[in-house]
Formats: C-alpha cells, structure tokens, sequence
C-alpha cells in the first residue's frame, strides 16, 4: 500500500513537472537576469577625426629666373636665418646680360646728348628768325624721343641687374628647412611658374592638425575646445592641443559631408613630425564624480511579465489605501508612468534602470540622463512632485541589463501549436 501511494504521488510529481516545462508560457521558465553595479566617476562625451600634422607658418622657396643651379648652401633639416643664402644659379648668362643692358644705356645716353645738344644749338638761330618754328619743333621731338629712350634702356638694365641679384637664393624666414626639391646642376624654368626649390617651416615647436569631423558632429565643435590625439610612431603617448578654427568650406568624401577643423598641437619636444597622421578625440562634455548606470541598463525592455508584476503591485498598494488617497495615487502613478515611459519609450532626458526590490521582485526606478560616452551614462534620480522612489539611487546598486532564457521548452511548445496538440491549462489527470 505504500509503495502505491509512493509511485502515485511520484508520478503526480513528474506530471506537474511536465506541465509547467510544457505550457507555461514562453519567458517565465529558465529566465535569468543580467545585472551590472551602479558606479560613481567620470564620464566624457568625445567626438573622433583624423587628420594630418603640418607646421605652422610653412613658406615655400622658389626662384623668379631661369638656369642651373650651380651651388646648394642647405639641406633637409638645416636651420637658417633671415637672409641666408641657400642656392645659388649660374650667373654666366645673367651677367652677360647685364653687361649688354650696360652697353644700351650707354648707346641711347650718347644719342640722347647729342639730341640735347642739336636743339640747343637750333634754337640760338631760332631766336634770330633764321629757322621757322616747325624746325625747331622738330628738334624738340627728336630731345624727347633719345630721352624716352634712355629711360627705356635704364628700366631694361634695372630688371636686368634684378634677374642678377635673384640668382642669389636667400631664405625669407628663420626656421627650419623641410624639404629640398633640387640637386646641384639641376635646370629650373621659371617661365610658367615659379619652381619650388626649398621648403621652410617657421617653427617646428608649434604644430597644427588639418582634421575631419562629420557633419552629424561639427556641432558639437567650438573654437578653444579641448582636444586630444596620438600618433601611430607612439602609441602609448598621448599629446593635446586646442581648437582654432573650424573652417566653412566642406569637403565631400564617399557622400559624407566633411568639415575641416584646424587643432593647434604644441610639439616642445620635437616629437611631432610633418605628415603624420594624427586620431583626433574632441572634449564635447564633461562631467566628474558622477553617479554612472550602464546605457545597456537604461535601454532594458522588460517583459510582459515584469510589467504585469509591477502593476500588480500598484493595485496592491492602492488598495490598502482609502477612497481619496487612491485616486491621488492614481493621478501620481499616470503621471509618473507617464513621465518614465513605463510600457514605451522614455521622453528626452529621461530614463528608467529596472532592479530586484527587497522581496525579490522586478522594480523600476526613474532616472534623468547627463553625459554619456555610449557605454556609460550620467544618471541622477528622478524625484516627481509627490512621489517618493521606491528604492534609492547609490554606488553598487544592482541594475538589470537584459535576460538570458533557455529555448529548450519555448521549441517544445511551439513544435506542439504545430501539431494542434492539447491546450490544457491543468497538469494531465493521473487520478
């Protein structure tokens, strides 16, 4: 008789067992929560770029006349100063023709005299009536004429002599020779345009960095914002600068608006060199010392039971409560499910991080948003107008991040819906 009563209730045991993994609806069965601490820090909101390190104030050398370079006074990396010669082009042809400019000058000076002195002369028998005033006219033009000449040749010797002079190339400014386009022996044409032989940096302890920003986030660009950024040659160092300009021409890339944004980039210590490529972190916020809620806490969507519990417990304690408190209660929890966006999504600037209370069951507790870096986020707590939060915002409180649930019995009883299978509510009679 009692090993009947054993197996009856042991089957009994196994049927309600079957029944709960079977036609218990999906989600409640193998459900487990995620959970993540509250933590207090610091949180920054950055925008990324990159963009290429160049020295600030670069001048390019180049030279206003064409021929060979004959000497080359400096070379990458020298140092120089105002006026120092740099290059220096074979003056062979230049002075020749100087010397034949020279020879003009002196051609239409002498022609110039002799006009001079034909008037002069012309013009005494003039004054005694033996010449007509046509003639001495005449004269007077030819003055004119050998004067305009000379001038003419003077200007021709002046650009001359000047073409002379630039064969000497001499720097326009102290800094630092960065480039060097031409070897000694080297022709340079300067017909079309000017060629450029040298490039100086005015000063490489005073870097600037040409970075792109996406349209989605130049507004959240400023002048004199903070700004940091590495470089591939030291990856473990990190150097910062300032926001100098953000210039108003953009630049289309792959169909992405792009809008330069010009960083200055102390380098005291040499390290920085011209070219490299820089990944640019902007400072848009931020916030230290803060109350910090992962942002996978504040995008947790409860299930249809969390739901259901919690306005179970609403209507619980509503019901302890008289006529007139009820009501008020009912006003404050449309409000406050309202402003939460308990049963959708929360309005701006507000969120709602889900808990275990202290009788084990779902909670929510409403929170304003701050600064957000996309994987953490500033939260502060959400206190209505007459409504108290049911639990407390503090360090190491324990937030839901989402749920892990076993598929096993949610197959079985799907692949039973196929099969039009029993649609019982009870466990299977044994009895």
């Amino acid at each position: 008789m009692k090993k009947l009563i054993f197996t009856i209730l042991t089957l009994a045991l196994v049927a309600s067992g079957i029944w709960a993994f079977v036609l218990q609806p999906d989600g409640e069965e193998g459900a487990e929560f995620k959970f993540a601490e509250i933590a207090r820090g610091d949180i920054e909101n950055v925008v990324s770029g990159t963009g290429t390190l160049n020295p600030v104030g670069t001048v390019e050398v180049g030279t206003q006349v064409s021929g060979t370079i004959d000497q080359l006074y400096a070379d990458f990396n020298d140092h120089v100063i105002v006026g120092q010669l740099l290059a220096v082009l074979d003056t062979s042809a230049l002075a020749a023709s100087v010397r034949e400019g020279e020879a003009s000058v002196a051609r239409t000076r002498a022609q110039y005299n002799l006009a001079v002195d034909e008037y002069d002369r012309h013009l005494i028998l003039a004054e005694k009536g033996y010449l007509s005033e046509r003639e001495i006219r005449s004269l007077a033009t030819q003055v004119e004429t050998a004067k305009a000449s000379l001038q003419s040749a003077e200007a021709t010797l002046l650009r001359l002599q000047t073409n002379f002079n630039h064969a000497e190339i001499r720097a326009p400014i102290d800094g630092t020779v960065i480039q060097r386009s031409v070897e000694a022996g080297q022709t340079v044409a300067a017909s079309l345009q000017t060629p450029t032989i040298f490039v100086i940096a005015e000063d490489m302890a005073q870097m600037e960095i040409l970075a792109l920003v996406d349209e989605s986030d130049i507004g959240l660009i400023r002048e004199g914002q903070e700004v940091r950024f590495t470089v591939q040659a030291y990856p473990d160092e990190e150097f910062s600068g300032t926001v100098r300009q953000i210039r108003l021409k953009p630049e289309t890339i792959q169909n992405v608006v792009n809008y330069t944004v010009v960083v200055d980039a102390p380098n005291k210590a040499g390290l920085l060199l011209p070219g490299m490529t820089a990944t640019v972190d902007f400072v848009a916020e931020r916030v230290e010392d803060v109350l910090i809620a992962p942002s996978a806490a504040l995008r947790f969507q409860p299930t249809q039971e969390m739901m259901l519990t919690l306005r179970e417990r609403m209507r619980e304690r509503g019901a302890a409560a008289s006529d007139s408190t009820r009501r008020r209660m009912r006003e404050q929890m449309q409000a406050w499910g309202s402003s939460i966006g308990v049963g959708g999504q929360p309005p701006a600037g507000v969120g709602r991080l889900w808990y275990i209370d202290e009788r084990g069951a779902p909670a929510v507790l409403p929170v304003r948003l701050g600064a957000t870096d996309g994987l953490n986020t500033e939260v502060v707590l959400h206190r209505l107008q007459g409504r108290s939060p049911s639990a407390d915002l503090n360090v190491g409180m324990q937030v839901i991040t989402g749920t892990t649930t076993t598929s096993s019995k949610s197959t079985t009883a799907s692949n039973q819906q196929r099969r039009g299978g029993d649609r019982r509510t009870g466990p299977p009679g044994f009895f």
